[in-house]
């Protein structure tokens, strides 16, 4: 009885001193933020980390697109743990139906301009583990320039007084964004 005692105790605090090693491995580096809004009745928030253009180690300033966020290649959409996308209701994003429920977003950028907002099945996970067969769906945003830079990384839904509203990622001198309407 002793015997097993002794062995349960040893497993607890190998477990617990595993602890502080996992969770300096998923170490937050960038503040996060909420974003919601109510589109045509649809309750959305959007919680992600916000990396800024400078380096957090040595404060030097940073090439975001093609640099930072390569091109050709999905990335987290900010930083930390995967972005995650809820809504209430049924939505359609760049003319793609979304149902309601929690998803991670990516985007991937291209050298040409365009881009790519990733809307995957799987939550919860760190931002670099994006799974490709999780996938729901692909949805093509609209490349603007920004009149000024975007220091910090922002997603922002912006409603249109008339209905629907936009999806928006800004950072550094670049927007891409894509139309959200809630479905009727």
């Amino acid at each position: 009885m002793n015997i097993l005692r002794l062995g349960a105790g040893i497993a607890t605090l190998s477990l617990l001193a595993a602890l502080p090693l996992h969770a300096q491995e998923k170490k937050r580096v960038s503040p996060h933020e909420t974003v919601a809004a109510t589109v045509d009745g649809a309750q959305i928030k959007i919680v992600y980390g916000r990396p800024h253009t400078k380096d957090p180690k040595t404060g030097e300033m940073r090439k975001i697109w093609g640099g930072l966020v390569p091109f050709g290649q999905v990335w987290r959409m900010g930083a930390d743990e995967a972005t995650l996308l809820t809504t209430d209701k049924d939505l359609e994003i760049g003319g793609t139906k979304i149902p309601a429920g929690s998803y991670s977003l990516y985007l991937q950028p291209e050298e040409n301009g365009s881009a790519k907002l990733i809307v995957n099945k799987q939550t919860g996970q760190w931002g670099t583990k994006y799974d490709e067969g999780q996938d729901f769906a692909r949805i093509d945003m609209k490349k603007n320039p920004l009149s000024a830079d975007v220091a910090q990384f922002t997603i922002k839904l912006d409603k249109d007084a008339s209905g629907g509203g936009m999806l928006r990622v800004e950072w550094e001198h670049t927007a891409y964004s894509a139309p959200i309407k809630a479905e009727k």
